[in-house]
């Protein structure tokens, strides 16, 4: 079975959101989909100070099966990327929780979170698509 912090916020597209203060976000990619994709190789993450859109792509996960994008789960500005990925991608697979982490996010306006599934939304989420 996967793991699904519940402190964690989710999004349908396999990232998770952690609230680091009041107008951050910290984001990665699920356990679910670290196992999806297998071995990741490399991490393409956009530049420090890119605004992103919510929902729209933002970067990309290359492994050894495929390339994938990411997702912004929230609108902001990135403003802090994980500098571990570059040397060490693998992060993603063995800590996609902790270490493997891929940026931070400064929010652009309220409620930015509110449409977000919490772990027990994001489970059934799952559920639902292996019944498919």
């Amino acid at each position: 079975m996967s793991n699904y912090p519940a402190h964690l916020k989710y999004t349908k597209d396999h990232e998770w959101v952690e609230r680091t203060s009041d107008k951050r976000v910290r984001v990665g990619v699920t356990d679910f989909a670290q196992k999806q994709l297998g071995d990741i190789v490399f991490v393409d993450i956009p530049t420090l100070g890119q605004d992103v859109g919510a929902g729209e792509p933002f970067g990309t996960l290359e492994s050894v099966k495929s390339v994938s994008d990411l997702y912004a789960p929230v609108p902001g500005r990135v403003v802090t990327e994980n500098p571990d990925l570059e040397s060490d991608p693998e992060n993603i697979n063995t800590d996609p929780y902790g270490d493997g982490w891929i940026v931070e996010i400064e929010i652009a306006g309220t409620g930015a979170l509110d449409g977000l599934l919490d772990a027990a939304q994001y489970e059934k989420l799952l559920a639902e698509d292996a019944e498919d």
